[in-house]
């Protein structure tokens, strides 16, 4: 298990963030985490990127599919 950083938190959050230590001490850690940026959202799916991803992972064409499931029933078929 990871030790916590409170020194060092409490220097972004009350030096960093110009909190006081009344507000520090009231914030949960994910609230802390969102307040220094630690959970920024992913940034949409634009379609150039969805294009790059579906060039790099091709869905498998569903005939070449079954012609491989195929192949595999033939294989279990003749070591029976």
């Amino acid at each position: 298990m990871r030790r916590i950083d409170w020194p060092g938190l409490m220097r972004a959050g009350m030096h960093g963030l110009g909190l006081t230590p009344d507000q520090f001490w009231r914030l949960t850690p994910a609230e802390l985490r969102i307040m220094l940026g630690a959970e920024q959202a992913a940034p949409p799916l634009t379609r150039a990127r969805l294009e790059e991803l579906a060039a790099a992972f091709p869905d498998i064409d569903r005939a070449a599919k079954q012609e491989a499931s195929n192949g595999r029933d033939r294989d279990a078929e003749g070591s029976a």
